[in-house]
């Protein structure tokens, strides 16, 4: 299979999560090199509201996997990070989700591309834009940057200023 382009979402709010973030980026630079990781966004929760805050970020990777096998891996590094799904939306040590994979339009009872909450959630428009503010999603046509100009509760996310020893965007990426 071709390479295709990956824009994928993270998000930790149990334990260290700054390192839960860096832990899931260098597994998952084992399955997909990593091209770019925008910086780290604290956000309060979406869904349910009564759990710690979040700490989101948002990477460009390459992967030859198809998408389904893509959300298998996500999901794999998710459990052996010591991800326990009990209740959508809750408390979580780590979350990635596929937020676009290339230009695809994917409809299917486990996946959707692109994400189909992905307008609605500023902890996820903020860091894409950051990266990608002229990606274009198909099904809202319109970019990125223009979704976030609209997006709920953008205000609320508000950038992470980790120690440079802790979060090296760079050390996740390959040239």
């Amino acid at each position: 299979m071709a390479e295709a382009t990956v824009y994928l979402g993270l998000g930790s709010n149990l334990g260290d999560r700054l390192e839960n973030l860096r832990r899931a980026l260098e597994m998952l630079a084992e399955a997909a090199p990593i091209e770019t990781v925008s910086s780290v966004y604290e956000t309060a929760p979406w869904g349910v509201k009564e759990q710690p805050r979040f700490l989101n970020a948002v990477c460009r990777a390459r992967t030859t996997f198809p998408p389904e096998r893509l959300l298998e891996e996500l999901q794999r590094i998710e459990k052996s990070l010591g991800r326990q799904r009990k209740e959508r939306w809750g408390p979580r040590l780590v979350d990635l989700d596929i937020l676009f994979y290339d230009e695809l339009v994917l409809d299917t009872p486990e996946l959707t591309i692109p994400h189909p909450l992905l307008h609605e959630r500023a902890f996820v428009l903020v860091p894409l834009a950051e990266i990608a503010p002229g990606l274009y999603h198909p099904r809202m046509g319109k970019t990125v940057a223009e979704l976030l100009q609209t997006a709920p509760d953008r205000i609320g996310v508000r950038y992470y200023s980790p120690p440079a020893s802790l979060w090296d965007k760079a050390a996740f990426t390959r040239p």
